[in-house]
């Protein structure tokens, strides 16, 4: 069984940034992805950005080249930085891991971005 706790949201203002992180535990074999979705009020839960197995980063159009995602397996953590912050943005972020074809999820941490 895989657990993952996500930690790091909070307030910011526009422009702004935070970063995230997940801490994943027990057994991670076969891990296909490790990545980042985000679900805003009244919204479906929406894909952010990926790691996946041979190391090919991913991202959503409305992401790319304000957020990074990046893993540290010393420390059994993926991180989201998010820089140029937008009231879009806002929304409760989860960590999510595909093992073998099963998806397995955080509680999530709610980013705000207001000013």
């Amino acid at each position: 069984q895989v657990q993952l706790v996500e930690s790091g949201g909070g307030l910011v203002q526009p422009g702004g940034s935070l970063r995230l992180s997940c801490v994943y535990s027990g057994d991670i074999f076969g891990v296909r992805s490790i990545g980042w979705y985000r679900q805003a009020p009244g919204k479906k839960r929406e894909f952010v950005a990926k790691i996946t197995r041979g190391g090919t980063l991913n991202y959503v159009d409305s992401v790319k080249g304000r957020f990074t995602i990046s893993r540290d397996d010393g420390r059994n953590t993926v991180y989201l930085q998010m820089n140029s912050l937008k009231p879009g943005d806002t929304a409760v972020y989860y960590c999510n891991i595909n093992q073998l074809g099963m998806d397995y999820w955080g509680e999530g941490t709610l980013v705000t971005v207001s000013s």
